[in-house]
Parts: structure tokens; C-alpha cells; sequence
């Protein structure tokens, strides 16, 4: 048996090589423990994709650069089950960028419930005094050290539709297309430097006031209104902040 990836809706306005890689990281970090590592032929998964297999060459090369697969010849291309997810926090204008940044970590659900819309992002949600949260703490799999925090704020009629269980496998972005069936048209990203309150130090066991990289999120459907707003507190000294632009 091979390994199964997730489907993927092409922007043609990225590089289509980018695009996979990332789709194909998403649905390598989100497996199951009990997922086969053998992956499709090259020809298999560029047929999947809907690329030349050419593309899809060049998409399995940065996966293999960052250690997430090992190719062998004759044998065929393998999920390298030890490797660890590198730490950059990429703003890279794709959905699946978001899955793949958000996935291969231990997630613990700390606790889900009704709770009154922050007045600094009241404008996201016009008229809406309450909105669910779902707070979840990530761990690196190997080590077993707290990574980063997350606060997700959810429309309540969207909220109604998620099994928590699902957010402890998943992350929220790919619970509300894939699951929810929310029809993503965007994500805004924000990503600043602030200093560690005590609640972010006690989770991520940190000293008081050290550096973090707060990220906040939004996400719109198609009809442009605001359905989920994440707030995501990295450990400064396991995540750097990149920024890639394409020229064309």
C-alpha cells in the first residue's frame, strides 16, 4: 500500500512546484501513526496533483531537502518517520501553506467554550458579542517541549459543526475546509514580536517577559465575512519569521 495524500485546488498565480511541496507537507505531518511511508510513483502523484512530472520532481526535492522523505532508487520515495518539521513562520499567500505550517506537532485541546468577542478585534465581527473559542497547546514530538499556544475565535454557527476531535489531529484552517466544508477565499496574516505574559510562559515554559512571535490570522469564506480568528504564540527560540516574494 502507498501513502495517500490530500487533494489540492491549484492558484495558478503561485508556483505550482511551492504549491504541491506544501500540500504534500500538510498531508505528511497530519498523517496517521498507522499510515503506510511509501509514497506514489512520481508519475501517480503528479497525475494526483494535476502537474508535469517534472513539476512534481522539483516539489519532492524540497521535501526531501527539508528531510521529511527519502528517496531511494529502484525502491521508490519513503516518509521519513524520525523527521522533525523545520521552525520558519512563512507568510506565502497559499491556504495549504497555513495546514502545512500548522501540522506535525502534538496538539493538546486545553479547553473549548463560549467566550465574549476581545474589543481589538470586535471589527472582525460586526454585531457579534460571543464567539467560541478553542484554545490548544502544540509539543514537539520528539523532545515533548511546548512549541507554541493557539487561540482560535469561531463563529458560533461554524463552531456547531467542528468535533474537538478533530482539533487535536488537525489544524483549525484545514478542520474548517475539509471537514466544516467552509469555503476559504482568503487569510490575512499578521506576525509581531511581544514579550511573554504569564500565562504564555507557563504553557510554553518560558521565563517571564521573554521574546515570542505572536501570529494572528483571519480567515474570510467567500461571502468576505470573518468565520475564524486565530491568535498563535511561538517560542521565540524555536521559530524565525520568513517572508517570500514572487517576482512574477
Amino acid at each position: 500500500m502507498t501513502f495517500a495524500p490530500d487533494s489540492l485546488a491549484l492558484n495558478r498565480k503561485l508556483p505550482l512546484w511551492y504549491q504541491v511541496s506544501q500540500s504534500l507537507r500538510a498531508s505528511i505531518l497530519g498523517r496517521r501513526p498507522d499510515d503506510p511511508l511509501r509514497l506514489p510513483t512520481e508519475d501517480a502523484l503528479a497525475a494526483h496533483y494535476g502537474v508535469s512530472v517534472l513539476t512534481m520532481r522539483q516539489a519532492l526535492k524540497e521535501l526531501e531537502t527539508e528531510g521529511l522523505i527519502t528517496r531511494h532508487r529502484r525502491r521508490g520515495t519513503f516518509i521519513e518517520p524520525s523527521a522533525r518539521r523545520a521552525s520558519p513562520v512563512r507568510l506565502l499567500g497559499s491556504v495549504d501553506t497555513i495546514v502545512a505550517q500548522q501540522s506535525g506537532e502534538h496538539t493538546a485541546v486545553l479547553g473549548h467554550g463560549p467566550a465574549p468577542v476581545p474589543a481589538e478585534l470586535a471589527e472582525y465581527f460586526p454585531g457579534l458579542d460571543e464567539a467560541v473559542a478553542y484554545r490548544r497547546l502544540r509539543h514537539d514530538e520528539a523532545s515533548g517541549e511546548p512549541t507554541n499556544w493557539a487561540e482560535n475565535l469561531v463563529r458560533p454557527e461554524v463552531a456547531e459543526h467542528i468535533d474537538v476531535a478533530d482539533l487535536a489531529r488537525w489544524p483549525m484552517t484545514k478542520v474548517l475546509r475539509d471537514v466544516v466544508g467552509v469555503r476559504i477565499s482568503r487569510i490575512t496574516d499578521t506576525v509581531e514580536a511581544r514579550l511573554a505574559d504569564p500565562e504564555t510562559a507557563r504553557l510554553l515554559q518560558v521565563p517571564l517577559l521573554s521574546p515570542i512571535l505572536h501570529y494572528t490570522g483571519v480567515t474570510y469564506d467567500e461571502d468576505g465575512r470573518a468565520v475564524d480568528i486565530a491568535r498563535i504564540h511561538y517560542r521565540g527560540d524555536r521559530f524565525s519569521f520568513t517572508v517570500t516574494l514572487d517576482a512574477h
